[in-house]
Protein backbone atom coordinates (compact mmCIF):
# COMPACT_ATOMS: atom_id res chain seq x y z
CA UNK A 1 0.00 0.00 0.00
CA UNK A 2 1.48 3.59 -0.92
CA UNK A 3 -0.78 6.76 0.12
CA UNK A 4 0.13 10.37 -2.11
CA UNK A 5 -1.48 13.59 -0.93
CA UNK A 6 -1.70 17.26 -2.02
CA UNK A 7 -3.24 20.18 -0.48
CA UNK A 8 -6.07 21.67 -3.01
CA UNK A 9 -8.24 24.64 -3.24
CA UNK A 10 -8.86 27.68 -1.37
CA UNK A 11 -9.09 25.82 2.23
CA UNK A 12 -6.15 23.47 1.44
CA UNK A 13 -7.88 20.25 1.46
CA UNK A 14 -5.92 17.20 1.79
CA UNK A 15 -6.90 15.48 -1.65
CA UNK A 16 -5.27 11.61 -1.27
CA UNK A 17 -4.27 8.85 -3.68
CA UNK A 18 -4.58 5.04 -2.38
CA UNK A 19 -2.92 2.54 -4.60
CA UNK A 20 -1.63 -0.94 -4.64
CA UNK A 21 1.42 -0.81 -6.02
CA UNK A 22 1.42 -5.06 -6.93
CA UNK A 23 -1.96 -4.59 -8.75
CA UNK A 24 -1.59 -1.44 -10.57
CA UNK A 25 -4.51 0.28 -9.09
CA UNK A 26 -5.22 3.45 -7.47
CA UNK A 27 -8.38 5.35 -5.95
CA UNK A 28 -8.63 9.04 -5.55
CA UNK A 29 -10.06 10.17 -1.99
CA UNK A 30 -11.60 13.76 -1.85
CA UNK A 31 -10.65 15.51 -4.85
CA UNK A 32 -11.35 18.99 -3.38
CA UNK A 33 -10.71 21.22 -6.41
CA UNK A 34 -7.84 21.21 -9.17
CA UNK A 35 -8.60 18.06 -11.04
CA UNK A 36 -5.41 18.73 -13.14
CA UNK A 37 -3.19 18.57 -10.26
CA UNK A 38 -4.78 15.65 -9.05
CA UNK A 39 -4.64 14.12 -12.67
CA UNK A 40 -0.53 14.64 -12.62
CA UNK A 41 -0.78 12.76 -9.07
CA UNK A 42 -2.27 10.04 -10.62
CA UNK A 43 -0.37 9.87 -13.54
CA UNK A 44 2.56 9.64 -11.65
CA UNK A 45 1.93 6.64 -9.60
CA UNK A 46 1.69 4.60 -12.52
CA UNK A 47 -1.60 3.08 -11.70
CA UNK A 48 -5.08 2.77 -12.93
CA UNK A 49 -7.10 4.79 -11.38
CA UNK A 50 -10.41 2.83 -10.36
CA UNK A 51 -12.80 4.94 -8.58
CA UNK A 52 -13.50 8.23 -6.67
CA UNK A 53 -14.10 8.03 -2.42
CA UNK A 54 -15.81 11.26 -0.92
CA UNK A 55 -15.59 11.62 2.58
CA UNK A 56 -18.43 14.02 2.65
CA UNK A 57 -20.60 16.28 0.29
CA UNK A 58 -18.85 19.77 1.11
CA UNK A 59 -17.37 21.76 -1.79
CA UNK A 60 -14.22 21.79 -0.95
CA UNK A 61 -13.71 18.00 -0.96
CA UNK A 62 -15.76 17.31 -4.04
CA UNK A 63 -15.40 20.48 -6.49
CA UNK A 64 -12.97 18.17 -8.58
CA UNK A 65 -14.90 16.00 -9.07
CA UNK A 66 -16.26 17.10 -12.40
CA UNK A 67 -13.09 17.47 -13.95
CA UNK A 68 -11.99 14.12 -12.78
CA UNK A 69 -14.57 12.84 -14.84
CA UNK A 70 -13.87 15.01 -18.02
CA UNK A 71 -10.96 12.55 -18.28
CA UNK A 72 -12.51 9.19 -16.87
CA UNK A 73 -16.22 9.67 -17.93
CA UNK A 74 -16.94 6.18 -16.44
CA UNK A 75 -15.23 6.76 -13.34
CA UNK A 76 -17.59 5.47 -10.31
CA UNK A 77 -17.91 7.87 -7.17
CA UNK A 78 -18.80 7.08 -3.88
CA UNK A 79 -20.48 9.18 -1.33
CA UNK A 80 -22.82 8.16 1.13
CA UNK A 81 -26.47 9.03 -0.02
CA UNK A 82 -27.46 11.41 2.94
CA UNK A 83 -25.33 14.00 1.47
CA UNK A 84 -26.22 14.01 -1.86
CA UNK A 85 -29.33 16.41 -3.32
CA UNK A 86 -31.15 15.62 -6.11
CA UNK A 87 -31.39 19.54 -7.19
CA UNK A 88 -28.57 22.17 -7.76
CA UNK A 89 -25.75 21.06 -5.54
CA UNK A 90 -24.60 23.59 -3.32
CA UNK A 91 -21.22 24.13 -1.45
CA UNK A 92 -22.93 22.06 1.66
CA UNK A 93 -24.38 19.35 -0.50
CA UNK A 94 -23.12 17.16 -3.50
CA UNK A 95 -25.72 16.87 -6.44
CA UNK A 96 -26.54 13.51 -7.51
CA UNK A 97 -23.82 12.57 -10.80
CA UNK A 98 -25.11 10.34 -13.64
CA UNK A 99 -26.42 7.02 -13.20
CA UNK A 100 -22.97 5.71 -14.67
CA UNK A 101 -21.23 7.22 -12.15
CA UNK A 102 -22.93 7.95 -9.14
CA UNK A 103 -22.21 4.77 -6.14
CA UNK A 104 -23.25 5.02 -2.77
CA UNK A 105 -21.77 3.53 0.61
CA UNK A 106 -23.02 3.07 3.58
CA UNK A 107 -21.56 2.24 7.09
CA UNK A 108 -20.20 -1.63 7.32
CA UNK A 109 -19.98 -1.50 3.19
CA UNK A 110 -16.06 -2.46 2.00
CA UNK A 111 -14.53 -1.89 -1.52
CA UNK A 112 -11.45 -4.17 -3.02
CA UNK A 113 -8.61 -1.72 -4.73
CA UNK A 114 -6.33 -4.67 -5.47
CA UNK A 115 -5.43 -6.71 -2.22
CA UNK A 116 -6.82 -3.76 -0.21
CA UNK A 117 -9.82 -3.98 1.69
CA UNK A 118 -11.44 -0.53 1.96
CA UNK A 119 -14.73 -0.36 4.85
CA UNK A 120 -17.14 2.24 5.67
CA UNK A 121 -17.94 3.91 9.13
CA UNK A 122 -20.54 6.68 8.86
CA UNK A 123 -19.77 8.97 11.04
CA UNK A 124 -22.53 11.91 11.11
CA UNK A 125 -21.76 14.74 13.02
CA UNK A 126 -20.16 17.20 10.27
CA UNK A 127 -22.49 16.84 8.23
CA UNK A 128 -25.57 13.72 8.30
CA UNK A 129 -23.39 11.59 5.82
CA UNK A 130 -19.92 11.73 6.94
CA UNK A 131 -17.65 8.52 6.62
CA UNK A 132 -15.02 7.66 7.78
CA UNK A 133 -12.52 4.90 5.37
CA UNK A 134 -10.29 2.29 6.84
CA UNK A 135 -7.37 0.37 5.80
CA UNK A 136 -5.51 -2.10 7.09
CA UNK A 137 -4.52 0.03 10.23
CA UNK A 138 -4.77 3.63 8.64
CA UNK A 139 -8.05 5.81 8.27
CA UNK A 140 -8.68 8.87 6.22
CA UNK A 141 -10.87 10.66 8.58
CA UNK A 142 -9.79 8.26 5.66
CA UNK A 143 -4.74 -0.21 9.72
CA UNK A 144 -5.12 3.58 8.19
CA UNK A 145 -7.70 5.61 8.54
CA UNK A 146 -9.11 8.85 5.91
CA UNK A 147 -11.00 10.78 8.05
CA UNK A 148 -11.99 13.40 6.28
CA UNK A 149 -13.77 16.51 8.41
CA UNK A 150 -14.65 14.23 11.34
CA UNK A 151 -11.37 13.83 13.62
CA UNK A 152 -8.22 16.51 13.32
CA UNK A 153 -5.34 16.65 15.17
CA UNK A 154 -6.33 17.33 18.57
CA UNK A 155 -9.93 18.81 17.53
CA UNK A 156 -12.66 17.65 15.00
CA UNK A 157 -15.00 18.95 12.15
CA UNK A 158 -17.34 22.24 12.52
CA UNK A 159 -20.67 20.94 13.30
CA UNK A 160 -22.38 24.88 12.58
CA UNK A 161 -23.19 24.26 9.62
CA UNK A 162 -26.20 23.21 8.02
CA UNK A 163 -26.74 19.21 8.53
CA UNK A 164 -24.25 19.66 11.55
CA UNK A 165 -24.63 18.02 14.58
CA UNK A 166 -22.99 18.50 17.84
CA UNK A 167 -23.82 15.41 19.57
CA UNK A 168 -23.74 13.59 17.16
CA UNK A 169 -20.31 14.57 16.32
CA UNK A 170 -19.07 13.60 19.83
CA UNK A 171 -20.51 9.82 19.07
CA UNK A 172 -19.15 9.43 16.07
CA UNK A 173 -15.77 10.35 18.13
CA UNK A 174 -16.35 8.33 20.82
CA UNK A 175 -17.01 5.35 18.28
CA UNK A 176 -13.62 5.91 16.67
CA UNK A 177 -11.79 6.05 20.05
CA UNK A 178 -13.07 2.84 20.53
CA UNK A 179 -11.79 0.73 17.78
CA UNK A 180 -9.24 -1.71 18.53
CA UNK A 181 -5.63 -0.63 17.77
CA UNK A 182 -3.63 2.54 16.72
CA UNK A 183 -4.48 3.60 13.69
CA UNK A 184 -2.76 6.11 11.37
CA UNK A 185 -5.28 9.22 10.86
CA UNK A 186 -5.68 10.91 7.51
CA UNK A 187 -7.79 14.00 8.02
CA UNK A 188 -9.48 16.30 5.68
CA UNK A 189 -7.56 19.50 6.84
CA UNK A 190 -3.97 19.82 8.46
CA UNK A 191 -1.63 17.41 9.43
CA UNK A 192 -1.96 13.32 10.07
CA UNK A 193 -2.13 11.85 13.50
CA UNK A 194 -2.78 8.75 15.08
CA UNK A 195 -5.85 7.62 17.00
CA UNK A 196 -3.34 6.51 20.42
CA UNK A 197 -2.68 10.25 20.48
CA UNK A 198 -5.77 11.69 19.78
CA UNK A 199 -7.44 9.12 22.45
CA UNK A 200 -5.05 10.93 24.92
CA UNK A 201 -4.82 14.45 24.06
CA UNK A 202 -8.23 15.52 22.29
CA UNK A 203 -10.85 16.83 24.36
CA UNK A 204 -13.36 16.01 21.80
CA UNK A 205 -13.34 12.30 21.61
CA UNK A 206 -12.61 11.89 25.41
CA UNK A 207 -16.02 13.72 25.48
CA UNK A 208 -17.13 11.15 23.48
CA UNK A 209 -15.77 7.98 24.70
CA UNK A 210 -17.26 8.84 27.68
CA UNK A 211 -20.67 8.90 27.29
Amino acid sequence: MKIDSIQVGPIMTNCYLLCDDAAGVCCVIDPGDEPARVEQMVQRSGCELRYILLTHGHFDHCTGVAGMLERHPELPVYICEKDVTDGVGSEMQFARLPEKNQRYYKDGDTLTLGALTISVLETPGHTPGSVCLLVGDVMFAGDVMFAGDTLFRGSCGRTDFPGGDYRAMLRSLGRLGKLEGNYQVYPGHEQPTNLDFERRFNPYMQQGMAQ
